[in-house]
């Protein structure tokens, strides 16, 4: 009888505790949940810029992967948040990538400039399978990398991407041009590569 309660009490313990996980945000660490949470969903969070040197170390650092779920409260404030950094008019850059705002995770926003209207698209955990060989010089900037601009000439003129949607579907595309290059540049921020680490690279 005792045992029988035991191995019942033990069952609710861990059928309370999953339950507490699942139901959580497991996304995110404490300190990622207080730079989002520190503002509205319509307010700009600050840049990380090399210029800072604890900036420059996360900068430096991989990201990891975001689960896709449009029911995450947290995940999509995180989302309008650093699309409000992107387009906000002490910012505008075409694209930007989350550890610009001290997020470690892979979330990037890109405006496609090959589609009508230019619109600004968010990826979660982009990833570049294919680079064509063909080679576009193209003169680049970053957020994060004040008062700067390089012509790199090692960029692929093509990539072939895969990527996840913010409701969960895992899409593949091939990007040309100049929005090829934006798409290479918020990648390489999520494996803690700037584009000042390219320069004189054939």
């Amino acid at each position: 009888m005792i045992k029988h309660l035991f191995i019942c009490l033990l069952l609710l313990i861990t059928s309370c505790s999953t339950s507490k996980n699942t139901s959580g945000n497991v996304s995110f660490s404490q300190n990622q949940v207080n730079l989002i949470t520190a503002a509205d969903s319509l307010t700009p969070m600050r840049l990380f810029k090399i210029t800072n040197k604890q900036d420059s170390i996360l900068l430096r650092t991989q990201s990891q992967y975001i689960k896709p779920d449009m029911n995450d409260v947290l995940l999509k404030t995180f989302v309008k948040r650093l699309y409000k950094t992107v387009t906000d008019s002490l910012s505008l850059g075409v694209g930007i990538a989350a550890p610009q705002v001290g997020i470690l995770k892979n979330i990037i926003w890109v405006q496609r400039f090959d589609i009508e209207d230019f619109p600004f698209e968010v990826y979660l955990n982009p990833k570049i399978i294919e680079y064509s060989d063909e080679k576009q010089t193209q003169r680049e900037g970053c957020l994060s990398i004040p008062n700067r601009t390089e012509t790199l000439n090692s960029r692929s003129y093509a990539i072939k991407i895969e990527y996840d949607t913010m409701q969960g579907e895992h899409k593949t595309e091939t990007i040309e041009g100049f929005t090829a290059v934006i798409f290479q540049h918020e990648i390489d921020h999520l494996n803690g590569i700037l584009y000042i680490d390219l320069i004189n690279k054939k």
